[in-house]
């Protein structure tokens, strides 16, 4: 649905620019060229590579591109002089002739003249279409201003008509033909490809004016953003002069557009070699409404409309093919065939587009009753604007809801440009209903959603609407630059562990980096807040890059724990201490403000450290004499959750229900969820059953921000209004900022095993900062300069700092260090087997197993670095030599086929926490699941392995009530 008011346009491009002179070009063809003929294309095929440069005049015309390209005159009522002499070509001038009064036509101006006298031989018809423009214009306002916030550019109208062409043209292929003579006898050629001529017009230094007509080749090709994409490239090219011969080579079909100047329809001149040609009229109301109202106008549901042309070689076209692709054409621009979807999910823009619908009565009784629709409109957005939010960088697909459509309400696109009362929405009492959807779309479905409505307490659901709905406000360019140095940081201390510390553990923040400006928008409201102290909780996924960039670990010491770790063989230095470590510093704001960090030790992986952290925020508060009970908030505590622990964890809602109790509170806590919408390898299907990881806070009154991750500065704004809530209220805010994880849990693991389908999508992401920098200079924000200056200036730095501090590592000659023991060589296997064990099961029954693990289903692709181990598998169980992971495997093989049901359940249990079992595989391409040992025998007991939330309590007493009610099955939890 559209969310602003569309600029008025004479014309479908009049916002594009069409400028500049192609260079690079035979002159001798270039008339011939410019309109796409075989006759050019051949002659410039047979010249000199690179060709020389067209000369700074050429012809004014092109007889391809329309009458809105006049011809200069060709005799004038006076005798030639020199003060009216033209340059019209080849560098020749246009000598008087021995006629008076008469200029003589030379070159390339020739050219032109022979080129449109032999386009009289074709024998054309026009077919001409009104189409209503309304649903187009309120499309392209929803498109551009997604581009706006996110990766810049800009959609025209001959973007979007000119792509329903190419796919009418896809469904109707006789207008892409042609019409040619073999020995003199007719034939109809048919183009293998879509070769779109698109008119360029071209301003001239001395004033006259060129229209160029290169083509976007293989047009049927593209989807509309590549195809945008080759446009925009063509017009580039167009612009600083670096066409080549080949861009106007084998055009089949030419668009042209006399809209931009007024013309509401054309019927131009088509050329040999070519079949059909469009032309774009002006879009503008009907005639006799155009001294009417905007008033009047929306009130009667008047759409500007354009007229579209087009003119056939009726030799190989006929009338009703060419009235059949306009009548195509229409249907496409009215949305009827899915035309915008495809457009929104090519451009990767989660809405549903504007859907053409009759306008509805507009009586005043159903007038009187749009004010309580726009109401109930205002509350579904307010609600569940956040199901439409774009928040997920993995995700393209349009997010819909019901309740979010203005059909739903009673309203339709007509209602758009309608003025009713809105009680006082966004400080107004009457307004467009367009400027309500801004402003609804602008604060709960950009980036980031908000969830604040199941809230009971009035006070707070208006402090966050009234800041909410305030209308976008564009980020100030000292703030752009400062969110890109943080994620310069960010991506550069993960970059240098990355390539310095190959193999060792590290839980990279990558796919997270816009952690790191989030935070540091926080420190820096707490540091102008005066708050005294700030303390952090986290576990250990991106705590080494917290730690380095705010706070206050120096990276000589996070770099001498990686050179004192390093070991020999085993590679897992001294387990996860380093990761584990508290720190205390000061960070300082840009501003010159300073606060305290004090980062908590966590000797876990998982959530304890949360409510240890809240124990250690009341003791300073009450230490500084501070009465929280009061409004004083002189500590603040940040929690950093990981999106499975969070939902999984009863130790993190007993914590949440810690916070409004009179002897634990501490004036409100900001958690921080880094969601990797993955656990260790488990998936959020089997980790949660709500729709948000957030969702059980709900209950304790806590309002939720999600934000997509790969939006640093919506990451920065939900930073800002969570630090204000904190500060307003004295109560928890959760920020849930959905992200990814490009690496496995830890480095050393490969994902794409068990999230094959994410992974592909991941591999094929580009970091944030690059994402973030490439939209900054889109969108005019930042310069390139400035952009590799900030990013260049770090890595120095950084490589400074490592080089300073890196030593050489000496390894213990008799001893590997493993979490602090020292276990003597002699005593470890690199293969992990077992000796010394003997087993009572049948060799068939071992075999059997085996043999499972090389029969997949039919079509089900195994990962191609899990086939060497079924194989390997396999053979064991002839030859020996087999390792843990296999024995547990071969230990529930066997008992299946003796009757014993299994079942095994934990947090990553189908795959094993260490890449050892494997019990479920998963298809490399689509996902799809193969359980081996579900198929032994026909009579086996059944096999149950369940990946299970990251649970300690509940799942751990669950499995223990099955196993009282199945004594007969082997029941096993395995602890995360």
């Amino acid at each position: 649905m559209s969310d602003e008011t569309p600029a008025p346009a004479p014309g479908p491009d009049s916002e594009s620019g069409r400028t500049s002179v192609a260079r690079g070009i035979d002159p001798l063809s270039v008339a011939a060229l410019l309109t796409g003929s075989h006759a050019g294309a051949e002659a410039t095929s047979q010249s000199a590579t690179p060709a020389p440069a067209v000369p700074s005049a050429v012809p004014s015309a092109v007889p391809s591109a329309g009458p809105e390209a006049a011809t200069q005159p060709i005799a004038t009522a006076q005798a030639p002089t020199a003060s009216y002499l033209q340059d019209l070509g080849d560098g020749d001038r246009a000598l008087p002739d021995v006629r008076e009064g008469s200029v003589r036509l030379r070159g390339s101006a020739a050219l032109v003249v022979a080129n449109m006298e032999k386009s009289l031989e074709v024998p054309t018809a026009t077919s001409v279409r009104s189409i209503p423009v309304k649903l187009l214009m309120d499309n392209r306002v929803v498109v551009n201003n997604h581009l706006e916030r996110t990766r810049g550019g800009k959609v025209s109208f001959t973007h979007l008509i000119a792509y329903a062409l190419i796919e009418a043209l896809v469904e109707r292929p006789r207008m892409n033909d042609h019409f040619a003579r073999e020995d003199g006898k007719p034939f109809v050629v048919t183009p293998p490809h879509i070769n779109l001529g698109i008119a360029i017009d071209v301003s001239r230094p001395d004033g006259t004016r060129q229209l160029l007509v290169p083509n976007i080749k293989h047009a049927e090709d593209l989807d509309f953003a590549r195809y945008w994409a080759a446009y925009d490239d063509v017009v580039r090219r167009a612009r600083n002069g670096t066409l080549q011969a080949v861009d106007f080579q084998d055009t089949t079909i030419a668009l042209t557009n006399p809209g931009t100047i007024g013309t509401e329809h054309s019927v131009p001149r088509l050329m040999s070699g070519q079949g059909t040609i469009i032309g774009v009229g002006a879009m503008d109301y009907p005639a006799e409404y155009q001294g009417a109202s905007s008033e009047t106008i929306a009130k009667l549901g008047i759409s500007k409309v354009m007229a579209l042309t087009s003119t056939y070689d009726h030799r190989v076209i006929q009338g009703a093919q060419s009235g059949e692709f306009l009548g195509l054409v229409h249907t496409k621009l009215l949305g009827h065939d899915g035309f915008y979807d495809r457009v929104f999910r090519s451009l990767r823009i989660p809405y549903e587009p504007n859907r053409w619908i009759q306008d509805g009565a507009t009586s005043p009784e159903a007038e009187a009753i749009k004010p309580a629709h726009i109401a109930e409109l205002i509350h579904a957005y307010r609600s569940r604007g956040h199901l439409m939010a774009d928040v997920d960088p993995l995700s393209s697909r349009p997010r819909r809801h019901p309740d979010l459509d203005i059909q739903t309400h009673g309203l339709t696109l007509w209602d758009l440009d309608r003025v009713y009362a809105t009680a006082g929405f966004a400080g107004r009492e009457r307004q467009r209903m367009r400027e309500v959807l801004s402003r609804l779309r602008d604060a709960y479905c950009r980036t980031m959603g908000v969830e604040y409505m199941h809230i009971t307490d009035r006070a707070q659901r208006a402090w966050m609407q009234e800041r909410l709905e305030g209308g976008y406000r564009k980020s100030s360019r000292d703030e752009h630059m400062r969110i890109l140095r943080r994620l310069n940081a960010a991506e550069a201390f993960e970059a240098f562990l990355q390539t310095k510390y190959v193999g060792q553990k590290r839980f990279s923040l990558e796919g997270g980096e816009s952690l790191i400006p989030l935070l540091d928008a926080v420190l820096s409201s707490a540091a102008a807040a005066t708050i005294d102290e700030v303390c952090i909780g986290m576990a250990h996924r991106g705590r080494l890059n917290v730690l380095a960039n705010l706070a206050g670990k120096s990276y000589m010491q996070i770099f001498s724990e990686f050179e004192g770790t390093a070991v020999r063989k085993i590679g897992s230095g001294s387990g996860d201490v380093k990761y584990h470590l508290g720190t205390e510093g000061v960070f300082a704001a840009e501003s010159g403000e300073k606060v305290k960090v004090h980062l908590a030790a966590n000797p876990s992986h998982l959530e304890a450290v949360d409510p240890v952290l809240e124990g250690i925020v009341r003791a300073k508060i009450d230490r500084l004499g501070a009465d929280v009970d009061t409004g004083q908030k002189p500590v603040l505590p940040i929690l950093i959750h990981g999106d499975a622990a969070f939902a999984g964890q009863g130790v993190v809602m007993e914590t949440l229900n810690l916070a409004g109790l009179r002897g634990y509170r501490t004036g409100g806590t900001i958690h921080v969820i880094i969601n990797n919408q993955v656990g260790f390898t488990t998936g959020p299907e089997a980790s949660r059953s709500t729709r948000y990881c957030t969702d059980i806070a709900k209950g304790y009154q806590v309002p939720i921000l999600h934000v997509n991750g790969d939006d640093p500065e919506a990451c920065v704004r939900a930073a800002r209004l969570a630090f204000d809530f904190r500060q307003e209220f004295g109560r928890d805010v959760i920020i849930d900022m959905i992200c990814y994880r490009r690496r496995g849990h830890n480095e050393g693991d490969d994902p794409a095993m068990t999230q094959p389908r994410m992974y592909d999508l991941i591999e094929g992401k580009r970091p944030v900062r690059h994402l973030y920098t490439e939209s900054l200079i889109r969108r005019g924000d930042i310069t390139e300069a400035e952009a590799e200056e900030v990013s260049q200036d770090y890595l120095k730095q950084l490589e400074r700092v490592f080089v300073e501090t890196r030593e050489p590592f000496v390894p213990g000659q008799d001893a590997q260090t493993v979490s602090g023991l020292e276990v003597p060589a002699s005593q470890t296997s690199d293969a992990g087997v077992m000796v010394g064990w003997a087993t009572a099961a049948q060799p068939a029954q071992l075999e059997r197993v085996g043999r499972a693990h090389l029969r997949p289903p039919e079509g089900f692709g195994v990962h191609p670095k899990l086939e060497k181990l079924l194989a390997a598998r396999d053979e064991m169980t002839r030859q020996g030599g087999i390792d843990w992971g296999f024995g547990e495997i071969l230990a529930f093989g066997t008992l299946l086929q003796e009757g014993v049901p299994v079942r095994l359940a934990g947090q990553d249990s189908r795959r094993g926490t260490f890449a050892s079992r494997h019990a479920v595989l998963h298809d490399r391409d689509n996902g799809s699941e193969w359980t081996p040992l579900a198929y032994l025998t026909s009579d086996q007991a059944s096999f149950h392995v369940v990946d299970s939330p990251l649970s300690e309590y509940a799942t751990l007493g669950f499995e223990y009530g099955y196993s009282v009610e199945r004594p007969d099955a082997l029941v096993l939890w395995e602890a995360q």
